[in-house]
């Protein structure tokens, strides 16, 4: 295991490395290096910058700790932090990091096992009421080295108000055959009206994530238990041609520049009837003011061959391990994953904001239940569901849904991202975009073969 963990921290050194010049210039804003002040990195997703306008009031009146926020969005952030974290220059003391990252970044020790310290600094912050997927995702040997901010799976979110005008029903475990003629009929329902966004951005967070995810359901997987990439194999060729074609016949316009972002603003605004995304979108359609608010039906991930196929994931607070503050590193963390915040963001943003998919009393809550009745039960349901160890019908040589877990994944997915954007933009084929990616999956298949070792 040893020599597999130098070359985790050899491949995410060079990724970083090579995106440097990126990150550098996403930067927001100087750093602020005070003795009570820590300086937080973290993605510009609606919940983070609700976390964002909160803090002054309500953590740092109270424990004089300054926070000094850098919100960048998904991909750029993940090039900072990558850059940051792998050579240990403590920029940051607390990031926005997933469970794709936090294993590998435990095993290179750049993380601080903050469990112990949860309780320490809050004495009701109580780590047994994580759901048990978001804490083994989060943990490494048994300790975990991030907590969660919120967790999420994956759904499909439909217009009920289009469906019903195009005289069609949502079944209440769809499939993608039956999406793609869902689509075709409610493409056009409304002036201006698409039938379904899809993330097309490159990206191995963006493209990537619900394209693996059907993938997995359609019988494909990047790689098979003994390390050789099947991005050419026919569960992946079909899944893929699927999507590309889906979204390009009844997608979003300029798809291939849209990822999550992009389909929310498109689905608030009412220029698409369906998406298929992380279910923390739902918080921002059901919010106060929201255009569709209460116009929202809310159903499973599609499948095809497996029996559920909605993904895992969380945006946790990680701590390196070469802050300076550490301390008031673990407060912030105690504070911003703890069920008071929760209650906080319901009562000042809404609860339909809350950042939920973490806690199980989250789903006790009585003004949670009411106020999130339509998505609330779907998402605990899918995340529970979501099964990273065997997430589509073939073994696997590691874990992951929406993504693999090994640290040359960003560089890979995000490459592969690249080439099926074009095919959606219409650039290239399909098949021509598979088969430069096999060519680069071989590359990363062929180390991992050579080792004679998995995970």
């Amino acid at each position: 295991m040893r020599s597999q963990s130098r070359h985790r921290t050899r491949a995410v050194v060079g990724v970083a490395a090579a995106n440097a010049l990126l990150a550098a210039c996403a930067g927001a804003g100087s750093l602020d290096t005070g003795k009570d002040t820590i300086n937080v990195v973290m993605v510009n997703n609606p919940q983070m910058i609700e976390l964002q306008k909160l803090t002054a009031k309500y953590f740092t009146k109270k424990t004089g700790i300054k926070v000094k926020f850098t919100a960048l969005p998904e991909n750029d952030v993940r090039d900072k932090i990558g850059q940051d974290f792998a050579n240990q220059s403590g920029q940051y003391d607390v990031a926005s990091i997933s469970n794709y990252e936090t294993p590998f970044y435990a095993r290179n020790g750049w993380l601080r096992p903050l469990d112990a310290d949860m309780t320490k600094y809050n004495k009701d912050f109580d780590n047994k009421d994580i759901l048990p997927s978001m804490r083994e995702s989060l943990s490494y040997k048994g300790r975990m080295y991030a907590e969660p901010y919120y967790g999420e799976s994956s759904m499909l979110m439909y217009r009920k108000d289009l469906f019903k005008k195009a005289g069609v029903t949502m079944p209440a475990r769809p499939t993608w055959q039956q999406v793609a003629k869902l689509a075709a009929k409610t493409d056009g329902v409304e002036k201006g009206n698409k039938g379904i966004c899809l993330r097309a951005l490159p990206g191995w967070g963006e493209m990537m994530a619900p394209l693996t995810t059907v993938v997995n359901t359609f019988g494909g997987t990047w790689f098979d238990k003994s390390w050789h990439a099947r991005l050419t194999g026919p569960g992946f060729k079909k899944a893929t041609k699927f999507y590309v074609d889906l979204v390009r016949k009844h997608g979003e316009s300029g798809a291939a520049q849209s990822g999550f972002a992009e389909c929310l603003n498109n689905m608030t605004q009412g220029k698409t009837a369906m998406w298929y995304d992380a279910t923390s979108g739902a918080g921002s359609l059901e919010a106060k003011g929201s255009p569709v608010k209460g116009k929202v039906g809310y159903v499973p991930a599609p499948t095809v061959k497996t029996k559920s196929s909605g993904w895992l994931y969380a945006w946790a607070w990680g701590v390196q391990k070469a802050s300076q503050h550490p301390t008031q590193a673990s407060k912030f963390v105690a504070w911003a994953s703890s069920k008071q915040f929760e209650r906080l963001a319901g009562e000042k943003f809404g609860w339909a904001n809350v950042p939920a998919g973490k806690r199980a009393s989250t789903y006790r809550i009585p003004a949670y239940k009411r106020t999130a009745g339509a998505f609330g039960p779907v998402t605990q349901k899918a995340i529970s569901e979501a099964d990273p160890k065997n997430p589509g019908v073939q073994q696997r040589p590691t874990v992951g849904i929406q993504f693999v877990d090994i640290p040359e994944f960003s560089d890979l997915g995000t490459k592969v991202s690249q080439e099926l954007s074009s095919a959606v933009a219409g650039n290239q084929s399909t098949d021509e975009a598979l088969k430069k990616s096999q060519q680069l999956a071989d590359q990363i298949a062929e180390q991992y073969r050579g080792r004679g070792q998995g995970q």
